[in-house]
């Protein structure tokens, strides 16, 4: 039961995990600064080198992200040859992701950057939470 002098505001999951979220991307951000790419971009990159050839809606999927922001994202690393967009051999209207090997040298810059990006996290609320809440929101994104 809810407190009678708490606001729906104060309580609202919804709101707190996107506070979470947000304060988790900034500090990756800020980490990930020197590569030239965002957290997004480097999420992007890694899937990507992970499963080479995928579509944007696949990738989108993946990501839990829309397709029209994933088409955002997809944009800049386009623009600085980080990755090739093409047309499908068997369906021309799908587009299908390359990492190139620009991306691979950029990410692979990125990479030690990411890893001191989970340390600065894990120090901050400390490694068994830590792993206990990516078990915890793994749940979630099911629901």
């Amino acid at each position: 039961m809810v407190s009678s002098t708490l606001t729906p505001i104060d309580v609202c999951h919804c709101l707190a995990v996107r506070k979470a979220a947000r304060s988790i991307s900034q500090l990756y951000d800020r980490q990930l600064a020197p590569s030239g790419l965002t957290s997004t971009q480097f999420a992007v990159l890694s899937q990507l080198d992970k499963r080479e050839g995928s579509g944007i809606a696949e990738l989108a999927e993946t990501l839990v992200m829309d397709r029209t922001t994933m088409t955002r994202t997809i944009a800049p690393l386009e623009r600085d040859e980080l990755v090739a967009v093409s047309g499908s051999p068997e369906d021309g209207r799908r587009k299908v992701l390359t990492i190139t090997r620009e991306g691979r040298k950029r990410l692979a810059v990125a990479r030690p950057l990411w890893r001191r990006a989970q340390a600065a996290f894990e120090k901050r609320i400390g490694a068994q939470e830590a792993s206990a809440l990516r078990e915890l929101l793994r749940g979630v994104q099911g629901a």
